[in-house]
């Protein structure tokens, strides 16, 4: 096992970063992140729509209008060919803006036109200028129909030929972090904008160094992580007390963000601690021996805090990104049955022995499983 890698006070100085936004659902994020006080020298925000009403209304210095000839200002009409014609369009502009960024991270929600289509295009140009291409991405809510999840499903797949990772966040399992009685549309809508924004704030927190007894690693081993190319899967957790950043980090393991998908076999982990300034590091380094023991034997596995006076005492919020590996698709057995799922649990009882020292049983498993944090303390 590679083990995780970590180290402190070693702020990326050369590390630029662009974060850009297209279509509505990323230029809603961007939106949100400015309003969330998002700020950072080395980070440039952008936004990319074909909708001029929507971008005068942007929040973000660094607007391009995309297919202005092509679409005239008016939107995509939620055809992703013509989001995809109109970025071609303003390919060089598109390419210009996002020229000399050590990472690119692309938002957008798909199902619609110009997100949909315009990101893949948008994530040619960044790789284009050799920057780490990372993409944000969620698929509709199930209220938004067959059809957008449908062109969602096909945005992925050619966000996938440009992207050096690509995270994907189901809507529908946002709805497992809120009371879906109490939670109305815009209710819903705002937290995926949240959740856009923390996967962001993740990756870009832990590689800059934004307090003195921060943990910060290096780009070259945020490189080495988000490199495997392919789709990447992202987990929250929050949790107070004693015992919050074990719980957090469990919440994490377990979010409904996943997807159902474990991260074993992933070849490589980031893992972000938002913490109070008292919060013990010793407790973090040995809560990370859980990722240790869920993730590949060889994955390169790092993790980075960012103190926050503003939080609780007691309070941790974990982000966990996985990559370099896809989600396993249902085979057919020989004999025409349907393939059994992998037992993920045995494999993780008998990782975590291995990583604690200790008899760790499938009642502690079960006891890990019962009643997560995030049922318990909801995101805001």
């Amino acid at each position: 096992m590679k083990g995780f890698s970590v180290e402190e006070n070693s702020s990326v100085y050369g590390a630029k970063m662009k974060v850009i936004g297209v279509g509505g659902g990323g230029g809603n994020m961007i939106n949100h992140m400015i309003r969330e006080g998002f700020v950072y020298d080395k980070v440039e925000l952008i936004v990319a729509n074909t909708d001029a009403q929507a971008l005068d209304k942007s929040e973000a210095k660094t607007r391009i209008q995309l297919g202005e000839t092509k679409v005239k200002g008016l939107g995509a009409g939620g055809k992703p060919e013509v989001g995809k014609e109109s970025a071609e369009e303003s390919y060089d502009e598109i390419k210009n803006q996002l020229d000399y960024a050590d990472i690119v991270f692309i938002g957008s929600g798909f199902g619609g036109g110009t997100g949909t289509g315009a990101a893949p295009v948008v994530a040619r140009a960044a790789k284009e200028n050799k920057s780490l291409t990372i993409g944000i991405v969620t698929t509709p809510f199930a209220f938004e129909g067959l059809k957008r999840m449908k062109q969602a499903k096909a945005g992925i797949e050619e966000l996938k030929k440009e992207c050096d990772s690509i995270i994907v966040i189901p809507n529908e399992k946002l709805l497992s972090l809120v009371n879906p009685k109490e939670a109305g549309i815009k209710d819903c809508f705002k937290l995926v904008d949240n959740v856009l924004m923390r996967a962001v704030n993740g990756m870009v927190s832990v590689i800059m160094n934004s307090g003195k007894s921060d943990v910060n690693v290096d780009f070259a081993d945020v490189k080495t992580v988000m490199s495997h190319r392919g789709i990447a899967i992202m987990g929250v957790g929050v949790s107070e007390g004693d015992e919050a950043v074990n719980e957090a980090l469990k919440d994490a393991l377990q979010s409904p963000l996943l997807d159902d998908i474990s991260i074993d076999g992933a070849m490589g982990v980031l893992v972000h601690f938002r913490i109070n300034t008292k919060c013990s590091l010793l407790e973090i380094s040995k809560a990370m021996t859980m990722v240790q023991a869920a993730a590949s034997d060889e994955a390169d596995i790092i993790f980075g805090t960012t103190t926050d006076e503003s939080i609780e005492n007691n309070r941790v919020e974990v982000t966990l990104i996985a990559t370099g590996f896809e989600p396993p698709k249902a085979g057919e057995k020989d004999d025409g049955g349907k393939e059994e799922p992998h037992d993920f649990r045995k494999d993780f009882i008998k990782k975590m022995r291995a990583a604690s020292g200790s008899d760790f049983t499938s009642d502690d498993y079960d006891e890990m499983d019962r009643e997560p944090a995030y049922t318990r303390n909801r995101m805001d």
